[in-house]
């Protein structure tokens, strides 16, 4: 297994949120390998998106019609494999919602590039809700983030 280069990992997970956050398409491919697969929980039409161009596309869409933005509240990068965790927040200004969860990054060791994403969210998407996030979880005072773009 080659070297594990943490920064690296980490500045290109914070790219790729820069380029969801801009709608940038070009920005949002050049983080993928061309086969990579981002996997959901049930409950979103068209899963998984497979492709960095489908990707990309999808979240140009969720930019356009639910104002998606995020932000990401810790990145953990593994000393021992060419993976990282994230915990992030997707706010939906369109809608007036959010979503808090996971996802988990696993690189391609030749390039350096996202081959996979798998999100898990923190709780199922209630639609009665205006944040879904974990219940009595005092996010303010773990310093998270309490609206897009803070």
């Amino acid at each position: 297994m080659g070297a594990i280069d943490h920064a690296k990992y980490a500045a290109l997970i914070r790219r790729y949120f820069d380029a969801c956050n801009e709608a940038d398409y070009d920005k949002l491919v050049s983080c993928f390998t061309p086969d990579a697969v981002h996997y959901f929980p049930a409950g979103l039409p068209d899963i998984p998106w497979r492709t960095a161009d489908t990707i990309a596309r999808k979240w140009q869409w969720c930019v356009e019609n639910l104002g998606s933005q995020w932000t990401i509240e810790k990145i953990l990068v593994s000393h021992d494999s060419h993976e990282a965790v994230i915990e992030w927040t997707h706010w939906k200004g369109k809608l007036g919602t959010a979503l808090r969860g996971d996802e988990w990054y696993v690189f391609d060791e030749a390039t350096g590039l996202i081959r996979e994403i798998r999100a898990y969210y923190a709780a199922p998407a209630d639609k009665e809700v205006k944040i879904n996030e974990l219940v009595a979880f005092d996010y303010e005072a773990r310093g998270y983030h309490l609206r897009a773009g803070s």
